[in-house]
């Protein structure tokens, strides 16, 4: 049996995989999948490829271009989540920011340089007419370290995936002053080279699984309260979230790949655009 060492966040989106890991359906595919929670995101998992501490991570689309692009030899096998990542925009719920202006010249909690908070935040500036290049950070780590930086002052907004923070919201911890989705599909399965050279059947064993399960996720049955208890959420918010959700079983398009190129190069994050086949594995 060979095994798959997998990094993600620890988030909704991610419940197909521990359904698979926790009734065997991986093992009876010949595929030990090890799977390892990033709760500081992108950067940490981009971090983790290089150092080969794991095989593949289910990554958020506009990080792992970006860190391909700056040499980590990983490449996109599929396609994940084909809808746009929600992130709202979050402050201290103390705070005196009533509205996304107010926000201009604030610093900006994120978990790390190259993560999907720091890169969304170019985003969201360039949204609201601002000067990307303008912004200032404060790295936190993660969700309880952006916690402590807007309580304290060190920063003025957080950026986060939505339903994720939303019991931060309800809890009175975070206000959120908006929403911010991202302009593509939001997670994809990055493999290392390496390991795809080595152990090309059991990616394609393991991407064949979750995608059986994948396609009938919706349909499972007590499937929204799986989710409302497994990660604390309220099952109206996870109705919501499914509505708006949509899982993929295919490599991602070529349209999808050239919109967040597009956008790094234009944001200055990025100095050149690469051919597709920098980044896509199309053999699986």
């Amino acid at each position: 049996m060979k095994t798959v060492k997998v990094g993600g966040v620890p988030e909704h989106f991610n419940l197909p995989w521990h359904l698979c890991i926790d009734d065997g359906t991986f093992d009876k595919e010949g595929v030990n999948v090890v799977w390892r929670d990033f709760p500081d995101g992108t950067g940490a998992m981009t971090m983790a490829l290089r150092r080969k501490e794991i095989d593949a991570a289910v990554i958020l689309t506009e990080g792992i271009v970006k860190d391909i692009l700056y040499g980590n030899r990983v490449k996109i096998v599929q396609e994940y989540i084909a809808s746009p990542l929600i992130w709202g925009i979050h402050v201290a719920a103390g705070s005196s920011f009533r509205n996304l202006e107010d926000l201009r010249h604030q610093k900006v909690a994120i978990s790390r340089l190259g993560s999907g908070s720091h890169l969304m935040a170019y985003v969201n500036a360039r949204n609201l007419g601002w000067d990307p290049h303008e912004l200032e950070f404060e790295i936190v780590g993660d969700i309880d370290g952006a916690v402590a930086a807007l309580k304290s002052g060190k920063a003025g907004y957080f950026m986060w995936e939505h339903f994720t923070t939303k019991p931060l919201v309800d809890n009175g911890i975070f206000r959120r002053l908006g929403d911010c989705p991202t302009p593509w599909s939001c997670f994809v399965i990055a493999v290392r080279e390496e390991f795809l050279e080595q152990e090309s059947a059991a990616v394609q064993n393991m991407l064949k699984t979750l995608n059986g399960v994948t396609r009938r996720f919706k349909s499972i049955p007590g499937i929204q309260s799986a989710l409302a208890k497994k990660y604390s959420q309220e099952p109206e918010d996870i109705k919501q979230w499914l509505e708006i959700t949509s899982w993929s079983q295919k490599q991602i398009s070529v349209t999808e790949l050239e919109k967040v190129q597009d956008q790094l190069l234009e944001l200055g994050l990025i100095k050149e655009k690469r051919e597709n086949a920098v980044f896509l594995n199309n053999e699986l």
